[in-house]
């Protein structure tokens, strides 16, 4: 059975400190070198004429294995705390029925509560944050070259905003052993509360935390265009969204100045090879010359299209980075808050 206790607590506290002073080491030694491997590279591309944004810099793929690793701490230690330290924190208690015996010995149920919550709940989101800083600023020449710290998939790993997901997860776990009276329900709960919090953040609420940017681009004829056909048969124009630095993509559609996307009729006049079965090909000059005579045909096909339409993106700038981070973290602040609230709330008047 998972217990809890404070010598267990204190005993874990101890191997994730020393955990976190391992892995800051190890960040600490190799830091250094991805920042040379960064400003070697952009030296030389610069040197070359080229831009640095064209360049292929080498740091991205720099020490990948430690890239994982850090990454998936930042990813699972908030959801691990939640479990291992905030389920079983009154649950265990609960369970053997000892709360009474604390409550009978000059301890009220608040103090009881209170120190509990308060204590454990600080060491999660130092653990969270701590993390978080450290690998935020071992990963930051990566991110100037990725330039993608505001996609859905990085925003949480970075920043400070991993304290607040440790904090909540912290006060998930806490709460649900309240209700569920039992530590293994309560860490099956707290799992999928936290990442389900976790996703209906990301999707929903984070890209209108602010009022998004809206802007118009041209069609690159050589970006991520191609074609889909719908359930119909008919014809329908994709093009990716423009590279906009770490920024947040809330939308993009490719639209004429009337607001219209491209018709099937209009693909079809712009593009009218596309829907024709392959022709028979013998022979590897046909092949090849077939190839080309596609490849022009396609090109000639876009380059058509981008005359008529645009591409019409909404997003959060790249500047707004640190200021969705704040936003972030106070949510799950408040929202620990709240579940704290609860347990006080729980514990005065239901817990006997």
């Amino acid at each position: 059975m998972i217990a809890f206790s404070w010598r267990q607590f204190r005993t874990q506290a101890l191997i994730g400190a020393a955990g976190l002073v391992v892995l800051g080491v190890i960040l600490l030694i190799t830091g250094p070198h991805l920042v040379s491997i960064y400003d070697t590279a952009l030296a030389q591309c610069r040197a070359s004429g080229g831009a640095s944004s064209d360049c292929n810099n080498p740091v991205v793929s720099t020490y990948s294995k430690l890239q994982v690793l850090a990454s998936a701490l930042v990813l699972i230690v908030p959801v691990l705390i939640g479990m291992f330290w905030g389920a079983p924190l009154i649950a265990r208690e609960l369970e053997t029925g000892t709360f009474r015996l604390a409550w009978t010995q000059s301890v009220s149920r608040m103090r009881w509560l209170l120190v509990k919550l308060g204590l454990v709940g600080l060491a999660s989101a130092a653990v969270g944050g701590l993390l978080s800083l450290m690998v935020t600023w071992w990963y930051s020449p990566i991110d100037k070259v990725t330039a993608n710290r505001f996609s859905p998939a990085s925003f949480g790993l970075h920043g400070f905003v991993p304290a607040g997901y440790a904090l909540f997860a912290f006060a998930l776990g806490a709460t649900t052993g309240l209700l569920f009276r039992r530590t293994l329900p309560a860490m099956a709960v707290t799992l999928v509360g936290f990442i389900v919090a976790r996703f209906v953040v990301a999707g929903w609420i984070r890209p209108h935390f602010m009022t998004p940017v809206t802007k118009s681009f041209g069609i690159d004829p050589n970006g991520a265009v191609g074609f889909s056909a719908s359930p119909g048969g008919s014809l329908q124009f994709m093009a990716g969204p423009p590279n906009v630095p770490n920024a947040l993509v809330v939308s993009d559609s490719v639209v004429n100045n009337a607001d219209q996307s491209p018709s099937a009729a209009f693909l079809q006049k712009a593009c009218p090879g596309l829907n024709q079965p392959p022709p028979d090909i013998r022979g590897s000059q046909a092949h090849a010359a077939v190839t080309a005579n596609g490849q022009r045909a396609f090109q000639q096909c876009i380059t058509t299209i981008s005359t008529k339409y645009h591409q019409v993106v909404t997003y959060q700038p790249g500047s707004r980075f640190w200021a969705f981070q704040t936003y972030e973290t106070l949510l799950f602040v408040a929202l620990s808050a709240a579940l704290a609230g609860f347990c006080v709330w729980w514990v005065r008047r239901r817990l006997s």
